[in-house]
């Protein structure tokens, strides 16, 4: 069992920055795909960002540009650098870590995001 803590979400102005963090319970944190994704109110789950242990990473087309996802498998931890943020970014961020081929995938309980001026 992994347990995911994230951390780092708060209310910022439209056009700000914050950085969210989550790590990982697991001396085996090099084999998970680990990601963000984020529920809007009223809306599904979405896929924010991912990325490989090797550093390859993937976005959704909303956040490219201004999202960046980050890995440290040394502090078994992973970040997601918000910039630019919008109203729209407005949601509940979760991390999830996932290794498909052992059919393993955990998730964090979520940090709030709030985007207002």
């Amino acid at each position: 069992q992994v347990q995911l803590v994230e951390s780092g979400g708060g209310l910022v102005q439209p056009g700000g920055s914050l950085r969210l963090s989550c790590v990982a319970s697991t001396s085996a944190f090099g084999i998970y795909v680990m990601g963000w994704y984020r529920q809007a109110p009223g809306k599904q789950r979405e896929l924010v960002a991912t990325i490989f242990s090797g550093g390859s990473t993937n976005y959704a087309a909303a956040v490219k540009g201004r999202f960046t996802i980050s890995r440290d498998n040394a502090k078994n931890t992973v970040y997601l650098q918000m910039n630019s943020l919008k109203p729209e970014d407005t949601a509940v961020y979760y991390c999830n870590a996932d290794n498909s081929f052992l059919g393993r995938s955990y998730w964090g309980k979520g940090t709030l995001v709030t985007v207002s001026s």
